[in-house]
């Protein structure tokens, strides 16, 4: 998995490129949210809420 300081994680960085079957959802971990998708790609661990949601649609191809 790639991940770029300041940017958000893609589709790319999960090796799967097909779009279909990409659901990622947020998840809580103590004072952290992260990006989990069913492909098995995981974003970072964020305090914000919103950055992790931004993460998971910027996987799914959204933003």
């Amino acid at each position: 998995m790639v991940q770029h300081e300041g940017l958000s994680p893609t589709q790319e960085d999960c090796g799967n490129r097909d779009a279909v079957g990409h659901r990622a959802a947020t998840v809580e971990q103590g004072r952290f949210c992260l990006a989990r998708c069913t492909c098995g790609w995981r974003g970072p661990a964020r305090r914000a809420r919103s950055l992790a949601r931004a993460d998971a649609l910027g996987h799914e191809g959204g933003a």
